[in-house]
């Protein structure tokens, strides 16, 4: 069922369907919730899946109604906000705890929730994400890549990165499907894009997020992946006191398309053995 959560700063368009435990999936920098279709077709007997399109992404916008509720104190160049926002619209479908699996920015994200509202969680997931701050580096990095969508735009800025987060196997066998993932960053304005990065290069590190989580925590790993490097995620996977990890073979950044149904395996077991925890 697609449906619509208005706060004062933004339209959050979602998916909501299934029955069973809640289970949140959040997308990445560069996507919308159109990222997990293949997850989405194969957890819903499974489970009562919630998915929504981050603010500025797919049918989900950034907004200034001072008419409806303001549920954060924060601005859309920060992670804290997306996590607030999410946590309003888990309050408005009514659900008090969750499983939450987040790729990469969505992986952010999810540790914010984890930080501030633990109590939402009886599980979560980092998919190609990572409880480390951006280096120095690699900040900056990212600001000029700012700088350059700046001058060049989103549309271009994505079409140079994008085939960077496949693994080289998936992208000489499936091109059209980069590209389609390349076509769809059309959607995306560029200062949504600005505001990410920014969120992105700001967020803390949340290793200690991790060493005190009291709930199962999933790590899945590409070994070809360079946003977020295996050998960077393997020191974190010893932090939780339970944890899952999957490594996917010959893939990047983008298991969800890249190893569908390796991935849909991961998080099902995930998702069924949290449930037998509790």
């Amino acid at each position: 069922m697609q449906k619509i959560f208005k706060t004062n700063s933004a339209a959050i368009a979602y998916r909501i369907m299934g029955e069973g435990i809640d289970v949140v999936l959040l997308h990445g920098f560069g996507e919308d919730s159109n990222i997990w279709n293949n997850q989405i077709d194969f957890l819903t007997p499974h489970c009562r899946l919630l998915v929504p399109d981050l603010p500025g992404s797919g049918r989900s916008v950034l907004c200034n109604n001072e008419e409806l509720p303001s549920v954060s104190t924060h601005q859309p160049s920060s992670i804290e906000y997306y996590a607030d926002q999410v946590r309003a619209l888990l309050q408005h479908e009514n659900i008090s705890s969750c499983i939450m699996l987040g790729h990469s920015m969505g992986g952010y994200i999810t540790l914010s929730i984890a930080e501030n509202f633990p109590s939402l969680l009886n599980g979560f997931g980092l998919i190609h994400s990572s409880a480390f701050a951006d280096t120095d580096e690699k900040k900056e990095t990212r600001l000029r890549s700012i700088i350059l969508m700046e001058d060049y735009g989103a549309q271009r800025f994505l079409k140079n990165t994008t085939p960077l987060l496949f693994g080289q196997l998936f992208k000489n066998e499936s091109p059209e499907k980069v590209n389609n993932l390349i076509e769809r960053g059309n959607n995306f304005s560029k200062l949504t894009l600005q505001q990410y990065y920014t969120a992105i290069m700001k967020r803390p590190d949340r290793t200690a997020v991790l060493k005190a989580s009291d709930v199962p925590v999933l790590f899945i790993i590409g070994t070809e992946d360079i946003a977020a490097p295996m050998e960077d995620v393997l020191q974190q996977v010893h932090l939780p006191k339970i944890a899952y990890i999957h490594i996917l073979e010959q893939t990047g950044h983008m298991g969800m398309l890249e190893a569908p149904e390796k991935m849909n395996t991961a998080m099902l077991e995930f998702i069924k053995a949290t449930i037998s925890i509790e």
